[in-house]
């Protein structure tokens, strides 16, 4: 193994090895605790430290880092304290998620780390946001992001990968291919020979380093770096390594022919530069021997604090009020001054006032900028904001939900506009498992607002026309909003960018501009998870939300012997769930309205909750009118059938006269 290209002072040669020794040392004792039962499962990263030891090295301790399960050497390079390792491998208090996730998917803000998750790709474009936001605050930094070979394969690798070429965000994609995705060898995932050749189609500069050679890995790495925080851009970068042991402990390496193993043993990593710092006399065996007994007595020591703290005693009052970061809302009362306005406009004008408010906050989405979204919410934004605050996207939703949870890993604040909610499954990945996990696994919330223009009634068929509000209410850590009036949509789009987790701000196309309201000019909020009561009567409880409540206004007004409450619930997650027993135990009867198709929905657990709440009180069965069981249609009259309101009114009757 060649070292003598790379000019590197004796002192960092001597940290490049110290830093490659502990990691290696800890492996090794974490293989025997494995198999002592004390901690639950290993990927080992041994046969490829130098890369971890030198990107990590290169980087200033300030500047974000996101490994992978084989990355232990970025913890350690660090100085994370051994001790907060060791209890989270052990599902321990002091573990950096306390209990709640395992190996290395976790962050830490204090030492600039970011997890994975096992979806692996997501934080490829989270490293995009986080470049971003140092961009944006016009930092001089490098975002250094990990994947492997295996990764590659998915999408999120090429849309995290056009985005920082197309943007010139400062990332470095380090690649380790190292052989394997488990089992699968690299000739069974990619055809062509490099995936450092992928780069010329990103127009990215990419390189191939051998991966085993700390040297080469941390020169040419410290050497991209410096040039990168001057002339900020993307450099893709393959570590040609080797996975010396399984995809984890328990899956072995039976397939893995005995040849290669042998080869790849003798480039070993840390074998070859202590023996080439020996050569050099950089080293002595004594040297070695009290470096080994320093790391050894670090080990043991830490080891001790983690095997003494005890166990976590469950506290299901602490695990549920921690899926959320806490939020006050400190409410700013609506103006007296008012205009009377469409919901478009609405949300517009709450999104224009809240970009003036915050200027950490960054909006992205497809055709945003210049051409001001498809439904012109945006527009003229770019002129008062300018187009880094104002993005256009590549058409990419899973790469720019990462990137705005990047954004608010780095400080900043993201509204996201899906060109219409159906494409939300496209992104639905980074939004269900990392936007809503972040801050129940490690304390990272995720300040993202995503809007949802959704809904049918505008002839736009099966893939521009759903309302599914219910893929997101079912996930913990999300908050979904649903607003059917211009003041409550401002005033709600206002309070959910300033609350510091994820929100899927629901807006029905059809309401966009079929309605007016009078509306305060000026800033203002409306909390979450409130109701509000639009009519009241004592004969029925009509709950319901977005055009729901339209429908069921014009109902009320058709029949006006109905003696009805009328919840719109504004708000889903949040859900104001004593406002509707309030009602129901007064009214005695219930009956709930959606526009998404029945089974599954949000009147389906509301139904079940008053059931299991209230049920002394109910003097008839409780009734749920949703759309059919079909995706919804494009022509008109096939559409009007599908929809709940051409059922609403008989269904109501019906349920009155039980």
């Amino acid at each position: 193994m060649n070292y003598t290209d790379f000019k590197v002072a004796k002192d960092v040669k001597l940290k490049l090895y110290k830093s490659m020794l502990k990691p290696r040392m800890i492996e090794e004792k974490m293989l025997i605790l494995l198999r002592q039962g004390k901690i639950s499962k290993w990927f080992s990263g041994i046969g490829q430290e130098a890369i971890s030891i030198g990107v990590t090295t290169a980087l200033n301790s300030d500047e974000y880092i996101l490994p992978m399960h084989r990355n232990l050497g970025v913890f350690t390079t660090r100085d994370i304290p051994l001790y907060r390792l060791f209890t989270q491998w052990q599902g321990k208090a002091s573990g950096f998620t306390q209990g709640r996730d395992r190996s290395f998917h976790f962050g830490t803000q204090e030492f600039k780390i970011v997890g994975m998750i096992s979806h692996l790709g997501p934080q490829l474009g989270v490293a995009d946001g986080i470049a971003l936001a140092h961009k944006l605050k016009k930092e001089k930094k490098v975002t250094a992001v990990f994947t492997g070979e295996g990764a590659t394969s998915e999408g999120d690798f090429h849309e995290a990968l056009n985005v920082a070429s197309v943007w010139s965000l400062p990332v470095l994609f380090c690649v380790e291919n190292n052989g394997y995705g488990l089992s699968t060898p690299t000739n069974e995932q990619f055809k062509c020979e490099n995936i450092a050749d992928k780069g010329v189609g990103y127009g990215m500069e990419s390189h191939i380093i051998d991966g085993n050679n700390i040297l080469e890995v941390y020169f040419k790495v410290a050497d991209l770096i410096r040039d990168m925080r001057i002339n900020p851009r993307p450099v893709l970068l393959e570590f040609k390594t080797f996975r010396m042991r399984g995809h984890e402990e328990a899956s072995g390496t039976k397939y893995v022919p005995q040849e290669l193993l042998d080869t790849w043993a003798e480039k070993d990593p840390l074998e070859n530069f202590t023996q080439y710092l020996l050569r050099e006399n950089i080293l002595t065996e004594e040297s070695i021997a009290n470096f080994k007994a320093e790391i050894q007595s670090e080990i043991d020591e830490h080891l001790k604090i983690a095997f003494a703290e005890e166990a976590i005693i469950p506290n299901q009052s602490k695990e549920l009020s921690e899926v959320y970061k806490k939020f006050d809302l400190k409410e700013v009362e609506p103006s007296k001054f008012v205009t009377n306005i469409r919901l478009v406009d609405a949300i517009s004008e709450g999104l224009r006032q809240s970009m003036k408010k915050f200027d950490n906050l960054v909006i992205m989405g497809q055709d945003v900028a210049e051409y001001g979204g498809v439904f012109k919410i945006t527009d003229g934004f770019v002129n008062d904001f300018g187009k880094e605050r104002v993005r256009n996207t590549p058409i990419c939703e899973s790469a720019i939900v990462s990137a705005a949870m990047g954004l608010s890993i780095n400080g900043m604040k993201a509204v996201m506009e899906m060109q219409f909610a159906d494409f939300a499954s496209s992104g639905f990945n980074p939004i269900v498992n990392y936007l809503a996990k972040s801050f129940y696994r490690w304390g990272e919330n995720a300040d993202v607002v995503i809007r949802m223009p959704c809904g049918g009634g505008v002839s736009a068929g099966p893939f521009h026309s759903q309302t599914n509000e219910a893929w997101f209410t079912k996930t913990p850590g999300l908050k979904v909003v649903y607003p059917a009036f211009p003041y409550d949509a401002k005033g709600l789009l206002a309070t959910s960018i300033e609350d510091p987790n994820p929100v899927l701000f629901f807006e029905h196309k059809g309401l966009y501009r079929s309605f007016y309201q009078e509306v305060p000019v000026d800033y203002y909020t409306l909390p979450l998870g409130k109701a509000s009561l639009l009519k009241q009567g004592d004969q029925i409880t009509i709950v319901t939300y977005g055009a729901g409540v339209h429908w069921a206004l014009e109902t009320l007004e058709k029949n006006t012997d109905i003696r009805a409450d009328l919840l719109d619930l504004r708000t889903l997650q949040p859900l104001d769930i004593n406002a509707i027993y309030d009602s129901v135990k007064r009214t005695g009867k219930l009956i709930i309205l959606q526009e998404d198709s029945l089974f599954g929905g949000i009147a389906s657990d509301i139904s079940a909750m008053v059931m299991e709440n209230c049920f002394e009180y109910l003097d008839g069965p409780i009734k749920r009118v949703g759309s059919l069981e079909t995706p919804i249609p494009f022509n008109t009259k096939l559409e009007e059938q599908y929809l709940a309101k051409s059922r609403f009114e008989s269904d109501l009757k019906e349920l009155i006269a039980y």
